[in-house]
C-alpha cells in the first residue's frame, strides 16, 4: 500500500501503535499525571462522560505524527528504510523538537517537572514505536 514513496498502511499502523501506548501509559501513570497537574478523576469528569473530543485528536494527532515521521525516515533514502534508522530518526525529532518544544512550554508555565518526564517520555516512546512499525514495513 505505497503511494509517492509512503506506505499508508505502515503509517495508520503506527498511528494505531502509538495511540494505544498512550493509552496503556496513561492508564498506568494517570494517577500521577493527574496529582502533578492539581486534579482529580472526579474534578476532570466534572459530571460529563468521557470526553470524545481529546481522543479524536489524539487518533488524528498519531496519524499526522506517523505521516510526518514516515517523510522523514523516507528522507534517508532507498533501502534506509529499516527499524533501526526508524527508531533513531524518531529519537532526534523527539529530542531536536518534542523535548524542545514541550521544554520551553512547561518552563514559561511554571509547570512541575515531572510533567515533562510523564508527557516527554510518552512522546518518545510513541515516537521510537512509530519509527520502529514504519522502519519494520519499510516501502
Amino acid at each position: 500500500m505505497t503511494f509517492a514513496g509512503m506506505n499508508y498502511l505502515a503509517i495508520l499502523v503506527a498511528a494505531l501503535a502509538g495511540w494505544l501506548f498512550g493509552a496503556v501509559w496513561y492508564g498506568i501513570l494517570g494517577t500521577r499525571w493527574m496529582a502533578v497537574i492539581g486534579k482529580t478523576a472526579d474534578k476532570l469528569r466534572a459530571g460529563r462522560k468521557m470526553p470524545v473530543l481529546p481522543l479524536i485528536l489524539a487518533v488524528a494527532a498519531n496519524v499526522v505524527m506517523a505521516y510526518i515521521l514516515a517523510g522523514v525516515i523516507g528522507h534517508l533514502g532507498p533501502g534506509q528504510i529499516t527499524v533501526r534508522n526508524g527508531v533513531v530518526s524518531a529519537a532526534f525529532v523527539w529530542l531536536g523538537f518534542v523535548l524542545t518544544t514541550m521544554t520551553v512550554n512547561n518552563t514559561f508555565a511554571q509547570r512541575d517537572r515531572r510533567l515533562l518526564a510523564i508527557d516527554g517520555g510518552h512522546w518518545l516512546l510513541v515516537l521510537v514505536i512509530m519509527g520502529a512499525v514504519i522502519g519494520a514495513f519499510g516501502t
